[in-house]
């Protein structure tokens, strides 16, 4: 009776899972946003180039780089004009394509949420505003970088959300921008809000489908990036984020994985994860994310605290980190921490095994 007792416990608990910065509010189901770009049914049936062109679904990354390459800049240009959100969200197309095909698809956005995401200078490498909307924007010259890293946040971040006005270093474009600060010159960050979210506390926030989802896309566009030339990169994964990066783990071209407030990655341990990346965990003892139980219960919870010894990932200091949102905050040893990760720094000050 005293383990059942522990087990329904447990189980209310997992449900209480809280993934994002938002705070303690009920949670709505969200529908993944799942497929390929929109405009794809336009583009599948365009000849203007006298043969099929890569589909968006199908085509691998590095199918769809080789397209490119063999393309004259006439007939990249003329791609990017008549179906701008398709390249601005081709996995493996040119980053510069798609910087200026998203510029051009932002330009004519008539929904207010993304008014910003168009100001001259911003680097967006994604830009989809179906649903509540997915972006990801570069912070540093990511086409010289010899180090790249790719931010991955958890709950209540979307295109929508993504400018929204929180602790400098609290939101995606902010653990981005700061992270590249501190990293230095030769390297670039990504931030990358280009899943489907859990909002608020519910049931997404205490399962895996919307991190399942999302680890699909997260693994395409690595791949992505690595097919256009660039360094695979390391991948720093916030909350709800660390659920992604778990899942993907496995097929995911990293480095490195950080993982940071997280409520766990739906693995028992480093091994479980089959990846050859180096994995780092960071956890402020003041960061709520601490009272959420290390549990998987009928589908609920995200299981062991990988900052839990047993877990077999290198610790990362965060005890300045100041809650779930200050691990990027200037000034914090979990900063310096990342910072050294992102420069490739083989040493990381402070971290214990």
């Amino acid at each position: 009776m005293r383990r059942y007792a522990r087990t329904v416990v447990a189980f209310a608990l997992a449900t209480s899972v809280v993934t994002g910065t938002a705070g303690w509010v009920s949670g709505d189901a969200q529908q993944a946003l799942t497929g390929p770009p929109p405009g794809t049914t336009s583009w599948r049936a365009d000849r203007v180039l006298g043969a099929e062109l890569p589909d968006p679904e199908h085509a691998d990354p590095a199918e769809v780089a080789a397209f490119f390459d063999g393309l004259s800049e006439r007939e990249r240009q003329l791609l990017l004009v008549r179906h701008p959100s398709v390249v601005g969200n081709l996995d493996g197309a040119p980053l510069e394509l798609r910087y200026r095909a998203n510029s051009l698809s932002l330009a004519t956005a008539e929904d207010p949420r993304y008014r910003s995401l168009a100001a001259p200078g911003r680097q967006i490498l994604a830009f989809d505003p179906r649903g509540r909307g997915q972006v990801a924007e570069v912070f540093g010259d990511l086409r010289s970088a010899r180090r790249v890293s790719v931010v991955v946040p958890g709950s209540d971040n979307d295109a929508g959300t993504f400018d929204r006005k929180v602790a400098a270093h609290g939101a995606p474009p902010g653990m981005a921008r700061t992270l590249q600060k501190a990293a230095g010159p030769g390297t670039a960050v990504i931030a990358w809000a280009g899943y489907t979210t859990p909002v608020g506390v519910g049931i997404d926030a205490a399962t895996g489908r919307l991190a399942e989802a999302g680890a699909g896309r997260l693994e395409r566009f690595s791949r992505g990036l690595t097919a256009d030339g660039l360094p695979e990169p390391a991948v720093f994964c916030h909350s709800y984020g660390s659920v992604v990066c778990g899942l993907a783990a496995h097929r995911l071209p990293a480095t490195d994985l950080v993982v940071l407030g997280s409520p766990g990655m739906r693995a028992d341990d480093v091994d479980a994860l089959r990846t050859r990346a180096t994995v780092w965990a960071a956890k402020d003892p003041t960061d709520w994310i601490d009272d959420v139980p290390s549990v998987r219960f009928a589908g609920l919870g995200h299981g062991t605290d990988p900052t839990d010894p047993a877990f077999g990932a290198r610790r990362i200091p965060a005890e300045d980190a100041e809650g779930h949102a200050g691990y990027f905050a200037p000034g914090t040893d979990s900063l310096r921490a990342f910072a050294a990760i992102a420069r490739g720094t083989s040493e990381v000050e402070g971290a214990a095994r």
